[in-house]
């Protein structure tokens, strides 16, 4: 059982996607989905779904979760693999 950061319901593992913040070779961390759950690195987990991803960045969930200081996420990886995600 994990907690989705967006609306901090407990869910099974595979029904929500793990994410990963990766820093290096940019200026800002950004935050990337971790599908098969494999990436190196703190993760934190959201349901798959665009209002839990608006929620997680109102609520500034993601830099509290994955324990990162300093200034803004980058969020567009994230943003693409769920828009691909709510096609399926």
């Amino acid at each position: 059982m994990r907690m989705c950061v967006g609306c901090r319901e407990r869910g099974a593992q595979d029904l929500l996607l793990r994410v990963v913040a990766v820093t290096e070779g940019t200026d800002a961390p950004s935050v990337r989905p971790d599908p098969r759950r494999r990436l190196p690195g703190r993760g934190a987990y959201v349901h798959p779904r665009p209002e839990c991803l608006a929620l997680a960045e109102r609520r500034r969930a993601f830099p509290r979760a994955l324990r990162l200081q300093g200034g803004p996420l980058d969020l567009e990886p994230l943003r693409a693999a769920l828009a691909v995600h709510g096609r399926d």
